[in-house]
């Protein structure tokens, strides 16, 4: 089941990245990179194409309270954000009934795309959210075109789950693959639903 989170203040640092609940003094930093052509699309959504649009999307996370800016810590500059979403299909995935987790999603800009970037802020996100809130489990996804998403998760720990075509923000429907990740501290066996598309092998 989808646990109930906020983001409620928390700030996660790591060696480069402050990673913080967004604020409204963020807005330029997030149309900076959230309009250019090919950023967006890498998760599925078209790039802002005015920042009247990027207004609206800060405003819904600001609201939402549940996806964190990812700030350069030399700099304070706002450079992507990963959101702990809920996963889908909750009701037909019924091997994750009597278990809390989210779904992690994320977005880079360009410039700092092969740096580790995403790497290191995910992996904070992935510990605080296991070790520090005890969730059971994690997924996260990745369209086939996007390798360097794939690699990010494989890096972090992710396993591959259910090969999947997914519906984008584009309109289009794409193949890919939705990854899991389960509490190693805990001892979880799931009894996986819907064999169609489960390519899990532990």
């Amino acid at each position: 089941m989808n646990a109930e989170y906020k983001i409620n203040g928390e700030v996660i640092e790591t060696d480069r990245l402050i990673l913080r609940a967004f604020q409204q003094s963020d807005l330029d930093d997030f149309f900076e990179y959230a309009s250019v052509e090919g950023v967006g699309e890498m998760a599925g959504w078209r790039h802002h194409e005015s920042k009247d649009k990027s207004q609206d999307i800060l405003n819904r996370f600001i609201e939402e309270d549940k996806t964190f800016a990812i700030c350069l810590k030399e700099s304070g500059k706002v450079i992507g954000s990963l959101g702990i979403e809920k996963y889908g299909m909750e009701e037909a995935l019924t091997e994750f009934d009597g278990y809390r987790g989210r779904e992690l999603g994320y977005v880079l800009a360009k410039d700092h795309w092969g740096k580790g970037i995403m790497t290191e802020a995910v992996s904070a996100v992935i510990d605080f959210l296991l070790n520090e809130l005890d969730l059971d489990f994690l997924t996260c996804g990745y369209y086939d075109f996007n390798s360097r998403s794939a690699r990010v998760q494989e890096k972090c720990g992710f396993k591959p789950y259910r090969k999947l075509v997914m519906e984008t923000r584009l309109g289009t429907k794409e193949p890919g693959v939705l990854n899991l990740l389960i509490n190693p501290s805990k001892k979880i066996t799931f009894k996986f639903s819907h064999p169609e598309t489960l390519i899990y092998e532990g």
